[in-house]
């Protein structure tokens, strides 16, 4: 029997990340030209600007980017004081991390073009099909993380 042969274009996670980055590439060159953002930078304001505080080891568990990433958008967002580090009750060597005053205008403003980018990346789909997809990434996402 001949041993099967890895076929890109049919090797779901290849497809995954080619889209992810093409969608994410499209992004962010609208969020770098008219917000002065890096995508990582983005990811960190839009799970601070749910409103909770959070240290940078949930924020690396949130967003799945690794430390050093989350470290330096946070470091950036920081020194654009886009958002402040409250010390830690608890652990000494963690802070809180939440959107600024001048962080939550921004990220207010920025909301509006990341759902119109959303709007027209889901115009490809039908309500069914978008519906279907976001279960599909569930499923995905949890069988990743339990991956042995």
């Amino acid at each position: 029997m001949a041993a099967k042969k890895l076929n890109l274009d049919n090797f779901l996670p290849y497809r995954l990340s080619v889209a992810s980055n093409a969608l994410s590439s499209r992004i962010a060159a609208e969020y770098q030209n008219r917000f002065g953002l890096k995508i990582p930078e983005w990811r960190l304001m839009a799970v601070l600007g749910e409103g909770v505080p959070r240290t940078q080891r949930e924020l690396v568990a949130i967003t799945h980017m690794d430390k050093v990433t989350v470290n330096r958008a946070a470091k950036a967002l920081a020194d654009r004081q886009l958002i402040a580090r409250q010390a830690h009750e608890v652990d000494g060597r963690s802070h809180h991390l939440e959107l600024t005053e001048t962080g939550r205008s921004l990220y207010d403003a920025i909301v509006p073009a990341a759902l119109a980018a959303e709007e027209k990346l889901e115009s490809a789909l039908t309500r069914d099909e978008r519906a279907t997809l976001m279960e599909i990434l569930v499923k995905l996402l949890a069988t990743a993380e339990n991956y042995a």
